[in-house]
């Protein structure tokens, strides 16, 4: 594969190790850190104690600031337990930290429980953080774009949930939506 062994994770994965400077903004908390050997996320607590009423959401702090390498980014997605649990999950997920983002990492978290509220104390583990490379993409003007076997379908459009019935015939099964009077 061509990769130096110190790219690689100590646990012999073929993993790529990249190195993140972190500014560690509250000294009390751990750093991001990754649960079990080959999981994708590291994990990022809350550096304050918050009370998210049922529908509320809030700006988390997590006491960490992070300088990304060019090329590369920070996708902060909800973790699953959280969400089972208490109805909490991220409300723009993933939320996006580009690589020139030198703040706090904030996580904005959405309590979706209609009837609790849902307490996160400091030191919870509230979100995931994954580090992913990207590619810059070009756009181009096209007048016609190629066609693939998917085309335009879209939302829904392959079924695959008993609530969503088949679409007729010629539609993808959206809904008009209406006008504004």
């Amino acid at each position: 594969m061509g990769r130096s062994p110190r790219n690689r994770m100590e646990e012999g994965t073929v993993t790529d190790v990249v190195p993140v400077p972190v500014r560690q903004l509250d000294p009390g908390l751990p750093l991001p850190a990754y649960a079990h050997p080959g999981d994708a996320g590291a994990d990022l607590v809350a550096a304050a104690d918050v009370e998210l009423p049922p529908g509320g959401r809030a700006l988390v702090p997590t006491g960490v600031a992070i300088a990304l390498p060019e090329g590369y980014v920070g996708l902060v997605h909800p973790r699953s337990g959280l969400a089972a649990r208490l109805g909490v999950t991220v409300l723009n997920a993933p939320g996006t930290v580009d690589a020139g983002y030198r703040g706090e990492i904030l996580v904005n978290l959405i309590n979706h429980d209609r009837e609790s509220a849902a307490r996160i104390a400091r030191g919870d583990r509230i979100a995931q953080l994954v580090v992913q490379r990207v590619a810059r993409a070009r756009f181009q003007p096209a007048a016609e774009l190629p066609a693939s076997q998917r085309g335009a379908g879209g939302h829904g459009s392959t079924g695959g949930h008993a609530g969503l019935g088949s679409a007729p015939a010629g539609t993808d099964g959206r809904q008009p939506v209406p006008e504004a009077s």
